[in-house]
């Protein structure tokens, strides 16, 4: 069966090498006569293998020696909950932007556990935009101020980490993370599901500076504090040793590709070439405020949205699949993260100019 070109915006496409060097290991790992999902996580092989993952994430991303990297369970969603239990107080609030869905459910999830202050709310523009700075609400007393770095629903970006003095800033980067080079120092918080740029879902990353593991509250439960998963290093009980090793192979892979800043230079140019295409068509329209448009998501629309059951059936064809944009927005969306590579999206481009050319 040949392989599709694969827009899913998550779980979605991963590194076609990785698949490979996974699917040969499967049943024999490292000489061992076992897969490595039927071994010890405790074991010299895993363990081995997971310190490896780490220090080559490390490398990636040029984390500092004070700052903590933990692979979780839960994916990010867990962790809209699991952030203020450890980073806040119940006296103390903590300052939210929201720009989508996702960070909109992060501000909901935290309300039910702690103080929430939404510093701006973007439903104005129906989350094309992002308010203006300066209509922004701040508290320079509150525990951390969090945003996501990419709205994966609506393809809405924020390419620069926003100034909010000495407040600790934690951003939710699951669909940016290993897209580009970061500055981790201007974090307090770095998380991110895996399912977009790291591997499988199941898992979730970490990197936290450490004095702020130092805030998680005595009496919480050591299966839900930040502080004890990094004192037994990610292994305080069973972690997704699936995930974790796949994840891996993919850091490795980056490396293979020149890293972060090789990565950077190849999804500005996939995604430039996918909006020159929408903006210059005259028929498709990207709805994202420019400043804002998303490397990592790119939705755009046709005309009235009559023919998108035709758009979606002919792409499917030509081997393009999941191009349908999330229900709450519509249209289509592709998602062209790391592993999407220069020719899927060129494909994608002639496809949408013919169809266009055919039906315009």
């Amino acid at each position: 069966m040949a392989r599709v070109i694969n827009f899913s915006a998550g779980p979605a496409v991963l590194p076609l090498d990785v698949l490979q060097q996974a699917q040969s290991e499967l049943v024999d790992w490292q000489g061992l006569g076992m897969s490595v999902m039927e071994i010890s996580h405790r074991s010299k092989a895993f363990i081995k293998a997971a310190e490896q993952a780490e220090a080559d994430l490390r490398e990636l991303m040029q984390i500092p020696d004070d700052y903590s990297v933990l692979f979780l369970q839960g994916g990010a969603t867990t962790h809209f909950a699991l952030i203020p239990m450890n980073l806040s107080s119940p006296d103390q609030a903590s300052d939210y932007l929201v720009t989508g869905s996702w960070s909109k459910k992060a501000s909901k999830e935290a309300g039910v556990i702690r103080k929430v202050s939404v510093v701006a709310d973007g439903a104005s523009s129906n989350y094309m935009d992002v308010p203006e700075r300066k209509n922004w609400k701040l508290n320079s007393e509150a525990a951390y101020f969090h945003y996501c770095a990419n709205e994966t629903i609506s393809g809405l970006e924020m390419h620069a980490p926003p100034d909010v003095g000495a407040v600790p800033l934690v951003a939710d980067m699951s669909s940016t993370i290993l897209s580009r080079p970061v500055d981790v120092r201007k974090f307090g918080m770095i998380y991110a599901g895996a399912q977009k740029n790291i591997g499988p879902s199941g898992i979730v990353i970490l990197i936290v500076r450490k004095d702020l593991l130092e805030r998680s509250p005595a009496g919480l439960p050591p299966i839900l504090k930040y502080s004890a998963h990094a004192a037994e290093g990610s292994m305080l009980n069973t972690p997704p040793t699936f995930a974790w090793y796949f994840a891996g192979l993919v850091f490795a892979w980056l490396k293979r590709q020149g890293g972060l800043a090789r990565m950077a230079e190849l999804n500005q140019r996939k995604a430039e070439r996918l909006y020159r295409a929408i903006d210059e068509s005259g028929y498709y329209k990207n709805p994202v405020a420019k400043p804002y448009r998303s490397w990592m998501n790119v939705p755009f629309t046709l005309p009235g949205g009559g023919l998108d059951a035709e758009f979606l059936k002919q792409a499917e064809r030509a081997g393009l699949t999941n191009l349908k944009g999330h229900r709450s927005v519509g249209g289509m969306r592709a998602s062209i993260y790391n592993a999407m590579t220069e020719d899927g999206v060129i494909a994608l481009v002639d496809f949408m100019a013919d169809f266009a050319k055919r039906h315009g």
